[in-house]
Formats: structure tokens, C-alpha cells, sequence
């Protein structure tokens, strides 16, 4: 997964925000926008519009962004960053496949912070990866620190966007574009309104939702939130068979100078760009 850009009404308070909660960097662009990293490729991007509709919880588009850590030290150090900044949590949980620290930043944006455990303590059920929703011991995870205290302002350089979970209108038609379209396999079912697809294996690199969405229109356009997020594959030659199988199976897709843009079946943009 690549960046994600947001509409943002207030780009100063989500910058200080990006910065100094989660530790990312910002780099200013020509184009105006705002490119939040570790210090690697781009994870977040900020379009400031102070006209911008607020936040709406109830139509297509970012259920949360998941930034993920490269080990669990670095998702304890995560939380102690929250913590000093007196930010709220909104949930913390173990999915057995990792665990994750849930906030949202100052216009709503949903954020999950995670770590994955190793694959090989992965379990599967019935031939689908096993996952859950269990309460993560953050005392636990905080013991990873030497110090409760210790604190790195910035995160670590091998931080990267691990997944993006969408909130779409029909979950079929979202598996129908996003599985039979794009070619991701499907993870897990076992979520009432909800579905994870992934490539390589990984437990998802997607997640889809119905839960405060379904049968909703799109999101008007100039509304706080998703913009759009970024799929990427590894070469020129795997972008050009993707989006010729885009258009052979209907999607409406077009050019930009990043990479080609289409949109799900619930009007989420997503870019597919080369590596």
C-alpha cells in the first residue's frame, strides 16, 4: 500500500497533529500538498481545503488508515508518543495476527497503529487466517520500553502504510472490484458486515466495511476525509496487465502522471501506481 491523502478544513492542525502524535515528518510540495513519511516514501498526504464539509461517519470512505510498526518496541514506543501528547485512544486490541492502538486525528480521519506478529504464529481455521478482536494489555506492551517515560520523537524509518480499511455502500460489489477486479484474494469472512482481501498472503491489505455505510451514496466531493489511497505494484510491465484487466472487466480508469486512477463500485478513488 502507498499514501493516503486526506481533505483536510485545517492542513496546520493536522500537520502538528501528524507530527507530533505520530512522529512523522512533513515535506511540502510543489503542487501545495502536505507529504507526511519516517523518512521513506510518503505514507500520508494532506489537501487543505477551509471550505471543506466535516467528517461524515456514515457514507463511503475511510474507516481508518494503519500505519504499521516494524517490531513490537516500536509500536510501544507509538504509544508512549500518544501518551505524551495526551491524545485519546479509541481502542487498543489483539487480532492474534497483530496488535493495533486505534485514535483519529483532529477532522475525524480513523488511524490504526500496528505491528504484525510473525507469520509463523499466524493460525487458520477451516482454511481462513484466524483473527479477533481481543483487548490488548497495554501495560504489557509498554514494558517493551526500558522506560515508561523514554520517548523518540520521531518514528522509525521502516514504519510504512501496512493496510487501508474503506467504509463501502454493498460489500458484494466492493469484493467484485476489488478481488475480481484488482485480484486480491480473500482473508477473512468471518466479520458480520465486513470483509479483508490481500495479496501475497498477508492477513489483509484491505478491509471493507458496511457497518456505518451500507446502501449510503458516495462522499460529496470537497468533504473532509479520503481523497484517495495508493496500490503499488512492483514494476511498469505488472501495472500495465493490471490496468488492462481493469478495463477488460468494465472499470472506468484513466491516467494521471503518478499512475492510472479508477474508482470502487462506492466512489473510493484508488490510484495504481508502479514501485
Amino acid at each position: 500500500m502507498g499514501a493516503v491523502r486526506l481533505n483536510v478544513a485545517d492542513p496546520d492542525r493536522a500537520r502538528a497533529f501528524y507530527e507530533q502524535v505520530l512522529g512523522l515528518r512533513t515535506a511540502e510540495r510543489a503542487d501545495g500538498l502536505l507529504s507526511l513519511s519516517a523518512g521513506g516514501p510518503p505514507l500520508v498526504e494532506l489537501s487543505g481545503d477551509s471550505s471543506a464539509r466535516p467528517f461524515d461517519t456514515n457514507v463511503p470512505g475511510l474507516f481508518h488508515q494503519a500505519i504499521l510498526m516494524p517490531d513490537r518496541r516500536s509500536l510501544a514506543m507509538a504509544l508512549a508518543r500518544v501518551a505524551a501528547a495526551r491524545w485519546p485512544l479509541t481502542g487498543a486490541s489483539d487480532h492474534l495476527v497483530s496488535e493495533a492502538l486505534y485514535l483519529s486525528d483532529p477532522e475525524g480521519n480513523g488511524i490504526e497503529i500496528y505491528r504484525d506478529r510473525p507469520r509463523e504464529e499466524w493460525t487458520y481455521q477451516d482454511g481462513q487466517l484466524a483473527m479477533s478482536t481481543l483487548a490488548l494489555d497495554l501495560d504489557n506492551l509498554l514494558s517493551e520500553l526500558s522506560d515508561p517515560t523514554e520517548l523518540a520523537p520521531e518514528a522509525p524509518p521502516d514504519t510504512r502504510m501496512g493496510h487501508v480499511h474503506l467504509q463501502v455502500s454493498d460489500l458484494n460489489a466492493a469484493e467484485d472490484f476489488y478481488s475480481g477486479v484488482l485480484g486480491f484474494e480473500v482473508t477473512v469472512r468471518g466479520y458480520p458486515g465486513a470483509l479483508f482481501v490481500s495479496a501475497g498472503a498477508y492477513h489483509h491489505h484491505l478491509g471493507l466495511n458496511t457497518w456505518h455505510s451500507r446502501g449510503a451514496e458516495p462522499r460529496q466531493p470537497g468533504s473532509v476525509g479520503l481523497d484517495r489511497f495508493e496500490i503499488v505494484v512492483p514494476d511498469a510491465t505488472e501495472l500495465e496487465r493490471l490496468v488492462e484487466q481493469a478495463r477488460s472487466r468494465g472499470a472506468e480508469i484513466e491516467p494521471e502522471p503518478e499512475g492510472w486512477l479508477t474508482r470502487d463500485p462506492s466512489g473510493n478513488r484508488v490510484l495504481l501506481r508502479a514501485a
